[in-house]
């Protein structure tokens, strides 16, 4: 009988171990497990959060969607992504308005090719609840401009299309550690402009988040985990374009292991999400 009872306990202890699988854990810009509901508080707390994600992870995409859901239950929420460019904004405007259907956006919009699987339903979410959705970036034939050229060349532009930028001449670190490691990374390609060109970025989606900012709301604005690591990109700009700004940000990243976060992830942001190397990319 007892023989009986340890294989009962044994057979219950690895179901109760496969069972506690886990997809994602949040931890501190410290490395300390923290919690959602920690995170929920710290966005509703914010002028402006720099959701950092990985363009292609299902679970990102799905705590983006539940993020926004949970803080526009305590305070009224406006959106914005780097993946919708300047210059498409009254389109995307039209769409949120009913004024005309996906199909149509498809084909009128420069959408990414994921904005189906991963973006559309945030974009539906700001449609459904009658929410502000920024189409933040810069376009990019401007910033192929600056990688060719350098970004003095985009003061020849036209006015109306210096209006899709932030303003020009843009303030530019080039000691930033991140726009330094890009340099190196780039192993010489495109020389001092390869940053420029992620400058500009950085620059235009600060630029019209701070301009589309209303007191009482928090702004969550969606980017690769680049444009906003270690409070640097779009937040060093944000700084510059509005001091005072109560930011929080986020990180993701993956690792095979999810019980402690790395070194090289420390600090990167307020919040980083780490998920399960093995979990399903959408593209």
């Amino acid at each position: 009988m007892k023989k009986h009872l340890l294989v009962l306990l044994l057979i219950v202890g690895f179901t109760a171990a496969a069972q506690d699988k886990q997809g994602y854990q949040l931890f501190t810009a410290n490395g300390k497990k923290t919690t959602y509901k920690a995170l929920v508080k710290a966005n509703v707390g914010a002028d402006v959060v720099l959701f950092g994600e990985l363009h292609d992870n299902s679970i990102v995409h799905w705590l983006e969607y539940e993020l926004a859901a949970d803080v526009i239950k305590q305070k009224p929420v406006i959106l914005g992504a780097e993946m919708i460019e300047a210059d498409n904004q009254q389109v995307l405007n039209r769409y949120l308005a009913g004024e005309i259907n996906q199909k149509q956006l498809d084909s009128l919009a420069r959408l990414w090719q994921n904005h189906k699987t991963d973006y559309k339903t945030l974009v539906d979410f700001a449609k459904e609840n009658k929410l502000p959705f920024v189409a933040a970036n810069v376009p990019r034939r401007y910033a192929s401009q600056v990688y060719k050229k350098g970004l003095e060349s985009l003061e020849a532009l036209p006015a109306d299309e210096k209006a899709w930028m932030a303003p020009l001449p843009i303030a530019y670190d080039a000691s930033l550690p991140g726009y330094k490691a890009m340099l190196e990374m780039g192993g010489g390609h495109g020389g001092d402009n390869l940053p420029k060109a992620q400058a500009i970025k950085d620059a235009t989606m600060a630029w019209f988040i701070s301009q589309n900012i209303k007191p009482g709301s928090t702004f969550i604005h969606y980017n690769g985990s680049y444009h906003s690591e270690n409070y640097e990109g779009i937040s060093w700009y944000l700084n510059q374009y509005k001091p005072g700004l109560k930011i929080v940000t986020i990180a993701a990243v993956s690792q095979k292991d999810l019980d402690k976060l790395e070194t090289e992830h420390l600090k990167k942001a307020d919040f980083i999400i780490v998920v399960d190397d093995n979990m399903t990319k959408t593209y």
